[in-house]
């Protein structure tokens, strides 16, 4: 089984070829969502591999738990950012492949009552776990005016982020994703309104997740706990994610600035398999839309990293 009725894997194929260095070996699949990635790599793993799907939705592992019915999974609640703590102590250092797959899942867009989507009307929610407190009718209803066009051009990278902020605080309250859907519309109009309704959801939920932070966290996490020769693999949605994976691949750090050891080396616990990110076929998104904005990176950590 490699989908689900609520998530078709995006870049399945490339993810995997890239990913499994030990058909015996253990490795964490940190966004499980529905199980689409985790099922097909298990349909390539040996007997005697280990797979430990990471999530902090309470229905995407109920999902997963019901379409993986295999004794080598282990389903794990929690945000791959805190990965360290969510595995045992006798995998750390020892994993094979660690694949994040960033954003929404899909049964988490298509259900209103998430609040993630402006396609319907529903609550001001956007948690991606019931573990947040912090929810998107927090963040617009008591967010300054500084702190709502800060996000709003940092995280959805919004040109109108400082009119959209005055519109949201001029409506508060704001009950549903339909009275956020209409400051947006109020503010911008014609052919670019949905690509702006897109960007503030996206910085919004982006606040209310910490999506960024655990990011961060997550990716130094996972260097640590792969073996040496292990890779990391993540596919990114949008340029803030794949900046950050790019930037850390390349230097080890996220500001991407290159640093040196006394040898000439470059000091960063991974190597990147390719420069540039790949992308999915045209075939794949035809098929599942999803893949389009997909961007595909993979890095080896080092023989010698310890």
């Amino acid at each position: 089984m490699t989908s689900t009725s609520y998530h078709i894997p995006v870049m399945l194929r490339e993810s995997l070829e890239l990913l499994i260095t030990d058909t015996e070996g253990i490795y964490a699949d940190g966004t499980l969502g529905a199980g689409g990635h985790s099922a097909g790599l298990l349909d390539q793993l040996g007997r005697g591999a280990r797979v430990f799907g990471i999530d902090h939705d309470d229905e995407a592992l109920k999902e997963a738990s019901g379409n993986i019915n295999d004794s080598r999974f282990t389903a794990v609640k929690g945000n791959f950012g805190y990965i360290s703590t969510l595995l045992p102590p006798d995998v750390h250092g020892k994993l094979s492949g660690v694949l994040l797959d960033l954003g929404v899942s899909s049964h988490q867009i298509d259900d209103p009552a998430r609040g993630f989507s402006f396609r319907e009307s529903g609550p001001l929610d956007m948690r991606m776990s019931n573990l947040r407190a912090l929810s998107a009718h927090d963040v617009v209803n008591s967010y300054s005016y500084e702190n709502l066009r800060n996000i709003l051009f940092q995280y959805g990278e919004e040109r109108k982020s400082g009119l959209i902020a005055k519109k949201i605080i001029a409506r508060r309250p704001l009950e549903t994703t339909g009275d956020l859907k209409a400051c947006v519309e109020e503010v911008v109009r014609g052919p670019h309104t949905v690509k702006s309704l897109a960007r503030v959801f996206q910085a919004i939920r982006i606040e209310v997740n910490q999506e960024l932070e655990m990011l961060r966290t997550g990716l130094e996490s996972a260097a640590e706990m792969l073996r040496p020769g292990g890779r990391l693999v993540v596919i990114s949605y949008h340029s803030l994610e794949d900046r950050l994976v790019k930037n850390f691949f390349k230097s080890g750090n996220f500001s991407g600035k290159q640093e040196k050891d006394f040898y000439g080396n470059l000091e960063r616990p991974l190597e990147p398999l390719f420069t540039k990110p790949r992308y999915a076929t045209e075939e794949e998104i035809s098929s599942n839309p999803r893949s389009r904005s997909a961007r595909l990176r993979a890095a080896e950590k080092a023989e010698d990293a310890s």
